[in-house]
C-alpha cells in the first residue's frame, strides 16, 4: 500500500503554517503597492528554453536542480525554479516595452530537485520584484529600499546584514574575468569537478561555489573593485550614497557576484546568521541583459527575491487568528434558527462560527478553544421574548439583547 506521505521536500501548510505565509505576503503586496509595484502572476511552469537560456546551461540549478519533463505533445517543460524568467517572459509575450517601468510583485511556488534542509524545500515560496526599463542607479536604491522596508515591518531587519558589491558593465567584467580565469587556473589541480568545468565556461560562477575546497581558493580570489572602470564606479558610487541618504545601512561584501554574463552593476543580499547555513534572506540584483538575451528588446532590469519559510522563520510565531463570534443553540430544536443567525452575521462581516453538535456545556468550552470572544446563546425563552444571550467570554458577562439590534450591539461592543 502506498505510504501517504508527502513527497520529500514539500510539506503541507496546516493553518497556523499558511497564516504566517500569508502574513509575510499581504504584508510585502502592501508595502510594495506603496512604492507602485503590481501584483502579477506567471504559470508554474514555463518551457524549459526559458529557464536554460536566463540562468544558463552551467548553473546547478540547470544542470542539478530543476524538474523538466516532456508533455503529451513532445515539448520540454520545467517546473519554475525562480521568479524573474516568467517575468521577464511575460514582459517579452505581452509587448510591455512599450509601457516601461514596469513595476511588479509577485509571490508563489518555485521548485528546485535539491537537498532539504531548514528554510530549504524541493517546493518552496517565494516573493519577489522587478522593477524594468529604468538604467539609472535610483531603480535599484528603490527596490533595496523596498526590500529593507519589507524586512523593517515583518520585525527582522535587526537580525539581518545589507551586503552589497558591484558587477560593474560589460567593460569591467571583461577585464576582471580575464585576471580571476588566469588566478583559478593556477590553482585548477585543487578545484572541484564542478569548479573546473566552470573554469572554461564561465569562471564567475566559481565565486559562488558551495564546495569548502573551492571556498579557500575563492577567499585569495582577485577584487572586482580594483578592475571596475570610471562608468561602473560611479554607478555603485551612487547607490551607496542612496542608500546612505535613506539611512540604510550596509556592507561592502567583494566576493558577492552573479555568475551569468546578463548582470551587471549592483549585486546585494540581505542575511542572516539566525538559519543555520541558510544565510540570504533577501537577494537580488541589476540584470541589464536579462531581456535581449531571451529575444526581447535591450531593457534594463533590477529586481530581488526572497523565501517566504525563511522570513515565516526569522519572524517567528504566527498572527493571532482573528476571534469569532460563537453562536450556539440550546437545543436540536433552535439550530436552524442558529444556523441562520450565524450565516446573517456573515453577511453583516463578522466572523461567526456555528457550533455544530454537543451539549450547551461543550460547546462553550469549543467556543473557549477557538478562542471566540463572545457566544450568542439561542435559548427557547429568550427566543420567546424576541432576544438571545450574549455572553461576554473574556470577562463572562451576559446580558439579553434583542434580535433586532444584534449587528449595533456586537459593533459597539467588538469593533
Amino acid at each position: 500500500m502506498t505510504n501517504l506521505q508527502p513527497v520529500r521536500g514539500t510539506h503541507d501548510l496546516l493553518p497556523d503554517d499558511r497564516r504566517r505565509h500569508r502574513h509575510v505576503e499581504s504584508l510585502a503586496q502592501k508595502i510594495s503597492g506603496l512604492y507602485g509595484f503590481e501584483e502579477v502572476a506567471t504559470p508554474i511552469f514555463e518551457f524549459t528554453d526559458v529557464f536554460v537560456r536566463t540562468l544558463g546551461d552551467t548553473s546547478d540549478i540547470v544542470t542539478k536542480e530543476m524538474y523538466t519533463f516532456e508533455t503529451k505533445g513532445g515539448e520540454s517543460v520545467t517546473l519554475r525554479p525562480e521568479g524573474t524568467a516568467g517575468v521577464a517572459r511575460a514582459f517579452i509575450s505581452n509587448g510591455l516595452a512599450q509601457h516601461v517601468p514596469v513595476k511588479v510583485f509577485y509571490t508563489g511556488p518555485m521548485f528546485r530537485h535539491e537537498r532539504p534542509q531548514k528554510g530549504r524545500q524541493r517546493q518552496f515560496h517565494q516573493i519577489g520584484v522587478e522593477l524594468i526599463g529604468v538604467e539609472g542607479p535610483q531603480a535599484d536604491i528603490e527596490v533595496i529600499a523596498l526590500g529593507h522596508h519589507i524586512l523593517k515591518e515583518l520585525g527582522i531587519l535587526e537580525s539581518t546584514t545589507l551586503e552589497i558589491n558591484s558587477l560593474g558593465d560589460v567593460e569591467s567584467r571583461t577585464a576582471f574575468r580575464a585576471v580571476l580565469t588566469e588566478y583559478f587556473q593556477s590553482h585548477e589541480s585543487d578545484l572541484s569537478e564542478d569548479s573546473r568545468n566552470r573554469l572554461v565556461k564561465n569562471p564567475l560562477r566559481i565565486l559562488d561555489s558551495k564546495d569548502e575546497g573551492d571556498r579557500k581558493i575563492v577567499a585569495g580570489a582577485p577584487d572586482f573593485a580594483v578592475h571596475l572602470n570610471d562608468t561602473s564606479k560611479a554607478f555603485i558610487d551612487t547607490v551607496l550614497q542612496g542608500l546612505t541618504d535613506l539611512g540604510i545601512p550596509f556592507e561592502r561584501n567583494p566576493k558577492l557576484v552573479r555568475g551569468l554574463d546578463y548582470y551587471c552593476h549592483t549585486a546585494f543580499e540581505f542575511t542572516t546568521t539566525e538559519l543555520g547555513a541558510q544565510s540570504a534572506v533577501l537577494a537580488g540584483g541589476r540584470y541589464d541583459g536579462l531581456i535581449e538575451q531571451m529575444g526581447g528588446p535591450s531593457t534594463p532590469g533590477v529586481g530581488w527575491a526572497a523565501g517566504i519559510e525563511r522570513l515565516a522563520m526569522l519572524a517567528g510565531e504566527s498572527p493571532a487568528r482573528d476571534r469569532p463570534i460563537s453562536v450556539i443553540p440550546v437545543s436540536a430544536d433552535l439550530v436552524a434558527q442558529a444556523q441562520e443567525l450565524a450565516q446573517s452575521l456573515r453577511n453583516e462581516g463578522f466572523f461567526a462560527e456555528f457550533s455544530f453538535t454537543g451539549n450547551m456545556k461543550r460547546r462553550l468550552k469549543r467556543a473557549d478553544k477557538s478562542n471566540a470572544r463572545a457566544a450568542l446563546i439561542l435559548g427557547e425563552d429568550e427566543l420567546k421574548d424576541g432576544k438571545v444571550m450574549l455572553r461576554d467570554l473574556d470577562s463572562g458577562e451576559q446580558e439579553a439583547i434583542p434580535l433586532g439590534s444584534i449587528v449595533q450591539t456586537l459593533h459597539a461592543k467588538y469593533n
